[in-house]
């Protein structure tokens, strides 16, 4: 599944790190402590080359021991300090910055799920997984390190070459001298290195969608033997994102070849010029020591700024990367206004519902158009259509899984888009074709279906279901069910989800095939339980089966993206070619192709289902 990745050009990654402030903003007075210890550390490093241009000027010039040790003790004090200090700022930021990623994460996990269900069709998973842990973990590292060393740093050299330039200013104006190539050499870095950076992270996405497909689908895999294509397949996305690494590696190599060149050559040249003037007495001997060692003390400050750029570099596209996902506009609230609810209660009700996928081509037909259908109140109504016809869009509009484009759906008169979410969602339960479970137990799976709900409904719902054989698992209802629900069959799974649907006893119901997966007698079972059920809520069921179809009350034939049209069934078997053709199964001709054999097909099928109501 391909995934909208952020272009790259004409980005700023200070614009992009300065969206992190409102994260940063609770932890602020904590984080510019730490930075202001960490400048002050730093610094106490640039007076230990005053100390020693005292112990060699004074001390050791004079022949005074007592000196030298009191010279040394000061250094010693000196680097202690500085040690403590550092220390003291790494115990600063170590919590509040573990507090920053897990609100990021929460706050990306609750965007998930209150983006629209479009949104998660478009975005492979693996993206979404390695934005909520590799991406918010390099943000961290990046708040905790880079962020404040940026500052530290140049904090740093600025005082270094005051001090420099203080010494000897002659000597100070040689090491000023690659500053310009420097910063034109780090200008071509950051750009070439963002670009470079975006891609790995993307191919870190599908590197871990892969592994996450090849989990779920391994019963596919292996049942197909399809190990070795599958291993191929990640073998090549992972030889891509080394490719991808090892440019990077290449980028912040040759980058730090030459910061660490150009100062070492201007600290040659210097320490050459320096020890002339030493020779002609224009300099001190304590002045050049001092002058060198506080020159080589910015090495570090200096060589680290193409570390510092690289990881800033990798914190900027990490925060597009998440922003991306939290821009996304999520679920709107309430879309429209509608009047009071009618008085007595209309049922379900579609008038004029046009739908088209957000992504669909400006010029493609709508999947569903001009749908005109009621469900009375405590009506079952099924609806029956061929492959692709737009049943199960139809059914997820009702919840607002997806949102109409045109016209309206009401419940008993009000317009579920004018609707909150929450109360909508209480009104309408919902049985997919495909059952999902939950990593948690049977019961905690059940009772998502509602809320406060207990054991007695719990106990209820499992037998509508005909779920008996939690009874038999290792810990009843307590048993946990694995990721998926994959410890169970497919008919356990499918009688789980109707279970769920109907533990919290909705005014509307809507399930999607719900009994597809059951054999033939367990099918018989919940259809009887089921039946009890239906009588006491407004229902619509997707149904591709016969035995389904006798359920309901009346059937809506959907065709084309239309209802074609609405009736009993035994009026449609007779009168409407299509769904005689329907629910014959018949696959050699299509429907309305031959008028005769259609009939004669629908007074047998008739005559079975009649049969089989019966008994």
């Amino acid at each position: 599944m391909s995934t909208p990745h952020a272009a790259t050009e004409d980005r700023s990654a200070v614009r992009s790190l300065l969206r992190l402030w409102p994260y940063v903003r609770p932890v602020r007075t904590r984080l510019f402590s730490a930075a202001f210890i960490a400048v002050v550390a730093s610094c106490l490093g640039l007076v230990i080359p005053l100390v020693l241009k005292w112990i060699v000027d004074g001390p050791v010039a004079d022949r005074d021991p007592g000196g030298v040790w009191l010279g040394a003790f000061a250094l010693l004090l000196l680097g202690i300090a500085e040690a403590v200090l550092f220390g003291f700022r790494r115990w600063l930021v170590a919590r509040p910055l573990a507090g920053v990623e897990a609100s990021m994460r929460a706050d990306l996990y609750r965007h998930l799920q209150r983006l629209p269900v479009a949104f998660h069709d478009r975005w492979a998973s693996g993206q979404l997984l390695s934005r909520g842990t590799t991406d918010l973990m390099l943000l961290r590292m990046f708040l905790a390190f880079p962020l404040t060393f940026l500052l530290v740093n140049a904090t740093t050299i600025l005082v270094g070459y005051v001090i420099l330039l203080g010494q000897d200013w002659t000597l100070g104006l040689v090491l000023t001298a690659p500053i310009v190539p420097l910063v034109v050499l780090c200008s071509y870095f950051e750009s070439r290195y963002a670009v470079v950076a975006r891609r790995a992270q993307d191919q870190v996405g599908d590197l871990t969608t892969v592994v996450e497909e090849s989990v779920l689908g391994i019963r596919i895999i292996k049942g197909f033997g399809r190990h070795r294509s599958q291993a191929l397949a990640f073998r090549e996305l992972s030889q891509r994102l080394r490719g991808t690494e090892l440019g990077k590696a290449r980028l912040l190599a040759g980058i730090w070849a030459l910061i660490t060149t150009i100062p070492e050559i201007t600290i040659g040249a210097a320490l050459v010029l320096g020890t002339v003037q030493v020779a002609d007495g224009g300099l001190s001997a304590g002045t050049l020591v001092a002058f060198l060692s506080t020159a080589l003390a910015l090495r570090w400050p200096v060589e680290s700024i193409g570390f510092l750029l690289a990881m800033s570099q990798e914190a900027a596209t990490a925060t597009e990367r998440f922003f991306e996902v939290m821009d996304a506009e999520s679920e709107s609230e309430v879309l429209t206004e509608s009047g009071p609810p009618a008085a007595g209660g209309e049922g379900l009700c579609f008038e004029g519902v046009e739908f088209r996928y957000p992504d669909a081509a400006a010029d493609a037909p709508p999947v569903l158009a001009r749908i005109d259908l009621r469900v009375r109140p405590g009506e079952t109504m099924a609806l029956v259509g061929g492959t692709g016809s737009g049943k199960t869009t139809l059914t997820a509009l009702v919840p607002r899984l997806h949102e109409v484009t045109g016209g309206r759906i009401t419940l008993d008169g009000e317009d579920v888009a004018a609707m909150p979410r929450e109360r909508l969602r209480e009104l309408v339960s919902v049985a997919f074709e495909e059952p999902t479970l939950f990593s948690a137990s049977v019961g905690e799976n059940v009772l998502m279906g509602t809320d406060g709900a207990g054991a007695p409904e719990l106990e209820r719902a499992l037998e509508v279901a005909q779920a008996g054989f939690v009874a038999s698992l290792p810990h009843g209802w307590d048993t946990q069910v694995g990721e998926q629900g994959l410890s169970l069959s497919g008919g356990q799974r499918q009688r789980l989800a109707l279970a769920r649907a109907v533990v919290g006893r909705p005014r509307f119901l809507v399930l999607d095939d719900p009994l597809s997966a059951l054999d033939v007698h367990t099918e018989a079972l919940v259809e009887a339980a089921l039946r009890r059920v239906l009588q006491d809520t407004t229902a619509l069921v997707v149904a591709h089966r016969p035995s389904t179809v006798l359920l309901a009350d009346r059937v809506a034939l959907l065709s084309g993206g239309r209802i074609a049209a609405v009736g009993t069934h035994h009026e449609l078997l007779r009168t409407n070619a299509e769904y005689a053709w329907l629910m014959s199964g018949g696959d050699s001709a299509a429907p309305g192709t031959d008028g005769a054999q259609s009939s004669h097909e629908a007074h047998a099928f008739d005559d079975r289902l009649s049969e089989e109501s019966a008994r």
